[in-house]
């Protein structure tokens, strides 16, 4: 017998009306004040997001931003106000050539050679900060918009924001290898929403979602099942009042049965053409992993689902004393592998999109929790050489969905150090994702700890500048 049974058995049960009338005041206090189609005053640009998550930290003078004075003074020590321990290192110039692209000319470095055929749908973001220098807190301050633990991620806002448009499918879905990440799990779970707001992960291979077939003989038999499983605990919920997590494991399971055809077909790639395979690169083993990955959201996002974030390939499988994109040593081989597995498929998930009249409807984001120094870190040699952290300013772009493509938004100062020009807080950058998805961020709040708490805390700015 648990301790809530001795509540309801011993004393006539007052004891579990105490429980209760505790449980519905928590209840109350954890209720939305306000969700789905009452947040909905803008107009909405897009439907869907899908967030193209580099962890690790990609080198922004090595990717997006050039800065020819880093050539200029190679070598020599930093000439501008930095922490201490960089003014013992020395400016290293970027190893990668950058060339104008498109129309709009937009410099981008040899690392992408597909993803500069399509630099006219990006905004590139020069400017972005970061509170956080660490890997864990800055990629949790990425996901959630916050430092401390307990918060829901992006993509729970934007499931409780807008619910879900498929009621066969998560509202809000991730892809990663399953492996640790440096925010810990948390950094995508749902924090203090209701439970169904939770991410649904999805690995590799043709079933990439654990535990999703029926172990029951027959369909008839799993339904009469489910429906035991809801009669007892709507009984639970009758008997002892409400519970959130109850509520929301119901409703789960209800997904769940409803998930066991549509995820299945939903991420099935038999149906789609040579051409459209090879156009993401899912016919060479180097980019099959990413290039899976960045289909499976393309079919996603035509079935309705809200937020899909695809994490940047384990390097593993590749190169056994590598991480993604984080080079404190050995950048030139590491940013170029990490490139390597995510440029052509990042190329033709854009390209694809556009094909198909989706680009306009769905907003991309590329990037990392902060940018690389540019100083080098290690051993000043060609091949061992790697950069620090830096959260004072790196680059991220954006594309589609209400996106002014073919831009350049900010700028750092002329070594790549620090931001100075329109400087975009990751507060800014969640409210104007929010804002392209027709949600005014001040509005989309939820109601714990005694205050209405929302992704932007008190903060945060649309950036107008490159909305189309």
């Amino acid at each position: 017998m648990n301790r809530r049974d001795i509540l309801w058995s011993a004393a006539n049960g007052f004891g579990g009306l105490a429980l209760a009338s505790l449980m519905a005041s928590c209840a109350k206090d954890t209720a939305p004040a306000s969700t789905g189609p009452a947040v909905l005053r803008l107009p909405r640009k897009a439907k869907s997001v899908i967030f193209l998550h580099m962890e690790g930290g990609p080198s922004q003078v090595d990717t997006f931003d050039p800065k020819p004075r880093l050539a200029a003074e190679n070598g020599q020590p930093l000439k501008i106000d930095a922490p201490l321990r960089m003014k013992k290192e020395r400016v290293f110039q970027s190893p990668f050539k950058f060339t104008q692209h498109g129309q709009s000319g937009i410099p981008i470095s040899e690392l992408f050679p597909h993803l500069s055929r399509v630099v006219d749908h990006l905004c590139v973001i020069r400017s972005m900060v970061s509170e956080h220098a660490d890997h864990g807190t800055a990629s949790y301050f990425l996901c959630t918009g916050h430092a401390l633990r307990g918060r829901p991620s992006m993509g729970s806002w934007f499931s409780y924001g807008l619910g879900s448009a498929n009621e066969n499918l998560p509202a809000y879905i991730v892809m990663h290898d399953g492996e640790q990440l440096a925010g810990g799990p948390e950094m995508l779970g749902n924090g203090f929403l209701p439970a169904k707001h939770a991410h649904t992960q999805l690995g590799e291979g043709p079933e990439p979602l654990q535990n999703l077939r029926r172990r029951e003989p027959t369909a008839a038999l799993q339904q009469r099942k489910l429906a035991a499983i809801r009669e007892l605990n709507r009984g639970d919920i009758d008997l002892k009042g409400g519970n959130s997590q109850l509520e929301s494991m119901i409703e789960n399971y209800e997904l769940a049965f409803r998930m066991q055809s549509s995820v299945l077909e939903s991420v099935d790639l038999a149906g789609e053409s040579e051409a459209t395979k090879k156009l993401y690169g899912i016919d060479d083993p180097h980019t099959q992993i990413y290039g899976t990955r960045c289909l499976r959201a393309r079919r996603l996002v035509e079935r309705g689902v809200r937020f899909i974030q695809l994490v940047s390939p384990d390097l593993t499988n590749f190169a056994a004393d590598m991480i993604r994109w984080d080079q404190h040593t050995e950048l030139v081989a590491g940013h170029r592998l990490n490139a390597s597995l995510i440029d052509k498929p990042v190329a033709g998930l854009l390209t694809d999109l556009h094909n198909r009249g989706l680009l306009d409807e769905t907003l991309v984001l590329w990037g990392g929790e902060f940018g690389r120094t540019p100083t080098a870190q290690s051993n000043f040699t060609q091949f061992k050489i790697g950069r620090d952290h830096n959260p004072w300013g790196f680059s991220m772009w954006m594309a589609g969905g209400g996106i002014k493509g073919g831009t350049i938004h900010g700028a750092t100062d002329e070594y790549g150090f620090r931001s100075v020009e329109n400087i975009v807080t990751m507060h800014d950058l969640h409210a104007t994702i929010l804002h392209l998805c027709g949600i005014d961020h001040t509005a989309l709040t939820y109601r714990f700890g005694g205050r209405d708490v929302r992704l932007t805390d008190v903060y945060g700015d649309v950036i107008k500048d490159i909305l189309a």
